[in-house]
């Protein structure tokens, strides 16, 4: 018997279907995908809410006691000011006087923004040596009691060399002021650590020295000797023999671009690129012999000192000088050049000192002393140094006003051959015929140090990358001029 199909059955099923309960299969990977959906949802966050009733009736400005910018001290913008401002009211020109106005506005502001940023970024100040109502004069304090004064890390940088067999003896520090190179008229070469006294090498010339500079890093240094100029590394051996600088008597280096300059016996003034090795020029100053030079650090020219009384500056580009004035009535006997490269103090046979502002080839100052200063020097903090015999003495801001004493003494065992300021640090180097010397002259270094300029704590990998950058920023001679600015 066949099957008919009816509506009514087929209701009847679907309800049954719908009564009973329905049942999924979920597995553990979808629970995973929930829940890491849930946990990357963003979280909306809720406002604090404040009880309008407790601030009504108050500004919210009011509750700054101290509204504003913070004060700069005026001494602070003083020593950052560029000098006297320009008076606009003798412009005629409306458009002259407004662009001078607006120039007027960003010098205050330059000024008012290194004063801030140096109480950041320079937060070490310079401290000097001061009298008590006991002892005015600081000029009579000792080193043996300037070092029972300080900490002991300090007075470890007091010593003496005793080198009798070898002097006199010339030095120089690196400049950062970590390294420290001598040299004996009787072939001794020595370089160290001064602060830890670790020695870097030490070794005989067998034939006289005349001047020692290091150059771009501690690894390099080179000696004039009897008649050629030597380069050696910092493990005393040699690496070039420069013929072409023979009978060499004064050395400096430019660090900036890459020059060793020596003056000679002979009256010749020659530059040597390090970097390539080559003579860039080779200029006879027809000025006798030239054991009186010294570099102007802002511009990297020359300057010499000669029997005349007379000053010549020499840059590689021109055969003549590039200045000459009369300095002294009798022979010039030392010259040094600020850090700045503003000032010039030259000294004389004839027991004077005078100092030059470069810019206008004037002098400001001219002082007497007790005997001829032979070797003199400025400091970071241009403290003027000044030797004569076996006597060293120190004078303080001789640039800004006339000094009537020294700041400090030191007197040596024998006649001194070199006096040079260590960056960075408060003590002079002095080389005299019986070795050498480290003194504490407080306040002649700088306290804070540009770290990418030259840093005295730099590891072995910071120096590599300085080098190389220092190469890469290497200045070409044709650049050398007086006139800075000019370039600008």
């Amino acid at each position: 018997m066949g099957r008919y199909f009816i509506e009514s059955d087929a209701s009847a099923k679907k309800s049954q279907q719908n009564d009973t309960e329905q049942v999924f299969n979920i597995s553990k990977s979808s629970i995973k995908k929930v829940k890491k959906k849930n946990r990357h949802k963003k979280f909306k966050a809720k406002g604090i809410e404040y009880d309008k009733k407790k601030f009504k009736g108050k500004e919210r400005g009011s509750a700054d006691p101290f509204p504003g910018r913070k004060p700069v001290d005026p001494a602070k913008v003083e020593k950052h000011s560029r000098g006297q401002a320009v008076d606009v009211r003798a412009v005629k020109t409306l458009i002259k006087k407004k662009d001078l106005e607006r120039q007027e506005k960003n010098i205050e502001l330059a000024a008012e923004t290194a004063a801030r940023a140096a109480e950041v970024l320079l937060p070490e100040e310079a401290g000097y040596l001061e009298g008590d109502e006991d002892q005015e004069f600081t000029g009579r304090l000792t080193q043996t009691e300037i070092k029972a004064a300080v900490d002991p890390e300090s007075a470890a940088k007091s010593f003496d060399l005793k080198l009798q067999e070898f002097g006199p003896y010339k030095c120089d520090y690196t400049r950062n002021g970590k390294y420290l190179l001598i040299g004996g008229r009787k072939g001794h070469v020595a370089a160290f650590d001064w602060t830890s006294k670790a020695l870097l090498c030490e070794f005989n010339a067998m034939e006289s020295v005349h001047s020692v500079k290091w150059l771009h890093t501690h690894n390099l240094f080179a000696v004039a000797q009897k008649k050629w100029t030597y380069v050696y590394d910092n493990q005393g051996i040699e690496i070039h023999c420069v013929k072409t600088m023979n009978n060499m008597i004064q050395l400096e280096y430019l660090p900036y671009h890459f020059i060793l300059a020596g003056s000679s016996e002979t009256g010749n003034l020659m530059w040597l690129d390090v970097s390539m090795g080559k003579i860039i020029k080779d200029t006879y100053t027809k000025q006798g012999r030239l054991d009186v030079m010294c570099q102007n650090p802002r511009n990297a020219v020359l300057v010499c000192g000669h029997s005349n009384g007379t000053l010549t500056m020499w840059t590689p580009n021109m055969q003549i000088p590039a200045a000459k004035m009369l300095a002294h009535g009798q022979a010039v006997r030392g010259v040094t050049v600020d850090r700045s490269g503003t000032y010039l103090a030259t000294s004389s046979v004839d027991r004077s000192i005078k100092i030059w502002d470069i810019r206008a080839f004037k002098p400001l100052h001219e002082y007497k002393v007790g005997h001829g200063a032979s070797q003199i020097r400025f400091s970071q903090r241009n403290l003027l140094g000044v030797s004569a015999g076996n006597i060293v003495q120190i004078y303080k801001d001789p640039t800004k006003g006339e000094i009537s004493y020294p700041y400090m003494k030191h007197d040596t065992f024998k006649t001194v051959s070199q006096i040079q300021f260590c960056p960075y640090e408060d003590v002079l180097g002095i080389g005299h015929g019986g070795g050498f010397s480290s003194i504490l002259v407080p306040g002649s270094g700088e306290p804070n140090f540009d770290a990418l300029e030259a840093n005295p704590y730099q590891t072995t990998k910071q120096r590599r990358e300085a080098e190389v950058k220092m190469l890469l920023d290497k200045i070409s001679p044709e650049l050398i001029t007086i006139d800075g600015d000019a370039l600008t």
